[in-house]
């Protein structure tokens, strides 16, 4: 395996991981020196093909939920949040600033637990997903060109370069 197609793995494998949402992760990889059309691409399809997993598989994921809550005592406030924000703005409000406050997979499950149907919450968390990573990724991309850092070599083409 090349040392670029595993850094790409990487990337995907934490974006794909809750908590550990693809705005997060793309701006490291593009600060890292990959490509980043392939990061945003690579990091957008981990977090939503894990966010699909969840919806698919939610009656399960609710169960977990159900019994780690019971052990906590309580939703918790982020939850508590979450739930205001549905009940005010509804799943696209839900959607779009959830992933802020407790993550995209833990904002498809609220949306779908708290009255939105499956698809609804899929496609506006994924809609979500894609906003705020394009976001990120412009900005960050923007703000490496800016200062000039897109000149020198990054720790991450180092490595793969074989420094």
């Amino acid at each position: 395996m090349t040392r670029m197609f595993m850094a790409y793995l990487i990337l995907f494998i934490l974006a794909a991981v809750p908590m550990t949402e693809a705005y997060i992760v793309i701006p490291v990889g593009i600060f890292g020196g990959l490509n980043p059309l392939a990061a945003l691409t690579v990091g957008v399809t981990g977090n939503v093909l894990t966010v699909l997993l969840l919806i698919v598989f939610m009656d399960r994921f609710r169960n977990w939920m159900e019994n780690r809550r019971k052990k906590r005592d309580g939703p918790g406030k982020r939850n508590e949040r979450a739930g205001r924000l549905f009940r005010k703005y509804g799943v696209p409000g839900l959607a779009l600033l959830g992933p802020l406050i407790v993550g995209s997979h833990l904002t498809a499950f609220l949306a779908v637990s708290l009255g939105g149907t499956r698809r609804a919450a899929f496609l506006w968390v994924t809609a979500s997903i894609i906003i705020w990573s394009v976001l990120t990724a412009v900005l960050v991309y923007f703000g490496v060109d800016f200062m000039g850092a897109g000149d020198k070599k990054t720790f991450l083409r180092k490595y793969l370069e074989g420094a």
